[in-house]
């Protein structure tokens, strides 16, 4: 028998998931960027970034770690999709636009300020429009 077309197939699969997380990191890296310097301006413009129940103030360097974990979560996500689903693109964006929908409800329900409440949405909405957009163009064009 003729392995040709199966390892064919299969190293065609390989060059779109690696191409899909070289994107994604290369986003998610931007993302924690952004949303660091978004956190450092808020900042110095009197956001003090204080949630009620532990009192503490969140530090920049969290933002960055937060804003990165999920980010490899949606990498993760996308190469799943890719690996799975026949409409990849389509899902990861009816999924991811939910998830940000819901990760909404706890800066809302924190009991913080308004500044650090408004300045907390505005930091989950961040990384998201530099996230999905760039994943999905990137699913799109790998699943053809």
């Amino acid at each position: 028998m003729n392995d040709m077309p199966e390892t064919g197939v299969i190293a065609d699969h390989a060059v779109r998931l690696r191409g899909v997380a070289a994107t994604g990191l290369t986003a998610a890296l931007a993302a924690a960027a952004v949303t660091t310097l978004a956190a450092a301006l808020a900042r110095a413009a009197g956001v003090d970034f204080e949630i009620p129940d532990g009192g503490e103030a969140i530090p920049l360097g969290g933002f960055a770690v937060v804003t990165g974990f999920f980010s490899a979560v949606g990498v993760a996500l996308a190469a799943a999709l890719l690996r799975r689903s026949a409409r990849p693109a389509e899902r990861f964006l009816w999924i991811t636009v939910s998830l940000t929908a819901i990760s909404l409800l706890p800066p809302l329900l924190s009991g913080a300020n308004t500044g650090t409440t408004t300045a907390l949405l505005g930091l989950h909405l961040l990384p998201a429009a530099v996230m999905i957009p760039t994943l999905t163009r990137g699913l799109r064009a790998r699943s053809a």
